[in-house]
């Protein structure tokens, strides 16, 4: 069948398999027109080059994606469904409101943007030669097949290697026959080979900015060997799919991955290239700090130009593919918050506010139980809005300052509401049996602040701790609300050189060997997370260093609970943790039940509930997209043995 893919201002048609059967919108730097995008396309340096920046233009179908957000964090130790939630939102959640389908958005983008970006990689290779294309460049291409089949096969299980016209050959044909390779063939005939490849011919520094490099390889490798690694040894008994014997090709056991997964991190951290940590962990998510020197891997955006940006870069935006939306999904409805009838914070396009969408909000448990030693660990502050505060001179509103709290004044800048870091009894959120409801939002009172506060333990699915991690930065507001409806503008986080350190330290607690011991890697990032340089809540200067305290507070001997406890303080909110602990195997342990005060009404805010999820094996793997099944020309038999079991 024929895909229609928009390069800038012009469409070109490439002849595929139903695999690549939706129609999508692709942006790429280069803006000359083109021809029609033919199999013998790739054989002219321009197909190349084309072809090259689609690879890292995917990225962003995927990155930043309001359903792989969904997808990767709702349903997990860290989210739930939100007041706004939709359908799908609450089929990904499995908390007894629904169930994932095979036709669910959420988890079908995953398929649907990498085999299109497969089949270019493919292309592109079968003519490296002929072009003469540089060793480098061929290594990028090399890269990205891998990182699509990686993240396919920790999506799906065994996907198809053969597109329609042999395995990892450009498919010419409209096929409509599949056949899914087995688990142990996707990873041993591409991913590890195309890495490893990728590691010995990447350059140290990036050709371009935000460019894939030799470390950049490294960390993704060493993160498929771990992942091997947990496939082969199987701790929990989960079925894998297509079904096949749990054994490697080349005879090695879980061991020898895991080992090799330590060796490999271990040299990433020894020969950083021009990457490494920064020094506090409140810069790594800084928006004016963006596309610094530990975030390897990113979906790059900007919002100087809407082509280059995949979204709209000012008015209301949409919600395409390409357009970065995810942290929409986890803003809870601040702009209901108001004081003496003023709306006193209002949609702003700032990193701590953005657009309300609310759609998921975070458990209590992961605020409550992921992140302890708030006070001195810098990763809670560093990661959520927990202090809304007034803006309504920016909106236009003059008004010097309006009665919160205990009848003291607000001014603008002034928290209007607060999340307490701690439990605090003496929080009073009613009085003689009526709300409060401070803010307009439900909030309670403590004795000598201005602000309203709701403890962590008292937020429910209408108003919560928003993510400021990933929250829009832009530097066009001029005084005012700027661009808050339009997609966030800042590059999506993929991997960071922190990871090394975990890779290595998950690898060590399964048994491999080297000169750091699990702890000793931990407490590297541990130690870092203990320095602050602002605080973020109380949006003031605070030159701080807890490193000691932290790393004395770091257990002496460290399990995998403890490093997916260390990862959810690192990395919440970046749509890693359902892969985390599908890898691990953990994810009904952790993530089986969690607490939320569940109604949707302002002014309740207590008690909790324990909510259960219905997580079976079976749900360790996605369904195939029903669309990619229903276009399939087999038999109905053929069809349902495609799928994965359960769905």
């Amino acid at each position: 069948m024929t895909v229609k893919i928009n390069f800038k201002a012009k469409v070109i048609t490439v002849l595929s398999i139903v695999f690549l059967l939706s129609a999508c919108t692709k942006e790429i730097i280069e803006e000359n027109p083109r021809g029609q995008f033919t199999p013998d396309f790739f054989q002219s340096e321009t197909g190349v080059q084309g072809g090259v920046v689609f690879l890292y233009e995917t990225m962003r179908d995927i990155y930043g994606n309001n359903g792989f957000f969904n997808a990767t964090e709702n349903g997990t130790d860290h989210y739930t469904w939100a007041e706004s939630a939709t359908g799908d939102f609450k089929n990904v959640d499995l908390s007894g409101e629904g169930q994932i389908i095979s036709d669910e958005g959420a988890t079908a983008g995953v398929w649907f943007s990498s085999f299109p970006a497969i089949n270019t990689a493919n292309g592109i290779l079968e003519n490296a030669e002929a072009v003469g294309l540089d060793p480098a460049l061929v290594a990028e291409v090399r890269f990205f097949r891998a990182f699509y089949y990686f993240l396919l096969v920790q999506t799906y299980g065994g996907v198809p290697l053969d597109l329609g016209s042999g395995e990892l050959a450009f498919n010419r044909s409209a096929v409509r026959t599949s056949t899914r390779n087995t688990v142990p063939e996707v990873y041993t005939k591409v991913i590890f080979p195309d890495l490893v490849t990728a590691v010995n011919d990447l350059p140290e520094n990036p050709r371009l900015t935000g460019t894939v490099t030799k470390n950049v390889a490294r960390l993704i490798l060493a993160k498929a060997y771990l992942t091997y690694g947990w496939w082969l040894e199987n701790p929990e008994g989960i079925p894998t799919y297509p079904e096949t014997p749990r054994n490697d090709p080349d005879g090695n056991g879980a061991s020898f991955y895991f080992q090799e997964a330590y060796d490999l991190a271990m040299e990433g951290i020894q020969n950083p290239g021009p990457y490494g940590l920064l020094e506090y962990f409140y810069d790594v998510h800084e928006g004016s700090n963006d596309r610094h020197q530990e975030m390897m891997l990113y979906a790059d955006r900007t919002q100087d130009n809407e082509q280059f940006n995949g979204a709209p870069v000012t008015g209301w935006g949409t919600t395409s593919n390409s357009a970065n939306t995810a942290v929409w999904m986890a803003t809870s409805n601040y702009t209901t918050i108001s004081v003496d009838g003023v709306p006193a914070v209002q949609r702003q396009s700032v990193q701590s506010l953005g657009r309300p969408w609310t759609r998921m909000a975070p458990t209590i448990n992961a605020l409550t139980e992921n992140f302890t030693d708030k006070d001195i660990d810098s990763r809670y502050d560093g990661t959520f809005t927990t202090s809304y505060r007034g803006n309504w001179d920016q909106g236009g509103d003059p008004t010097p300052s309006l009665t919160g709290a205990n009848g003291l004044e607000i001014e603008p800048g002034d928290a209007v509401i607060s999340f307490l870091d701690e439990y605090d009894p003496a929080v009073v959120y009613e009085v003689s049996g009526e709300p409060i409801n401070g803010a307009n939002i439900g909030g309670g009172v403590l004795p000598g602040r201005a602000d309203y506060v709701i403890n962590l333990n008292e937020f429910n699915r209408r108003f919560y701790p928003g993510l400021w991690k990933t929250g829009p930065y832009r530097t066009d507001n001029e005084g005012g609300l700027g661009q808050p409806n339009v997609p966030n503008t800042r590059p999506y986080p993929i991997a960071k050189f922190s990871e090394f350190y975990f890779i290595a330290a998950e690898a060590a607690v399964k048994g491999a060997s080297g000169t750091m011991s699990a702890r000793d890697l931990i407490n590297v990032i541990r130690a870092r997370a203990g320095k602050w340089r602002f605080d973020n809540g109380e949006q003031e200067e605070r030159i701080e260093d807890n490193s000691a305290a932290m790393v004395a507070a770091t257990p002496m001997t460290i399990d995998i609970d403890y490093i997916l406890a260390e990862r959810s303080r690192e990395y919440f909110g970046e749509s890693v943790r359902w892969y985390d602990l599908v890898r691990t195997q953990k994810w009904i342990e952790i993530a089986g039940s969690f607490e939320i005060v569940a109604s949707i009404i302002a002014t309740d805010h207590g008690p909790a509930t324990t909510i259960s999820r219905e997580i079976q094996p079976y749900h360790y793997l996605r369904p195939i997209p029903q669309g990619q099944i229903d276009n399939l020309d087999m038999t109905d038999a053929e069809k349902a043995a495609y799928q994965n079991p359960g769905y």
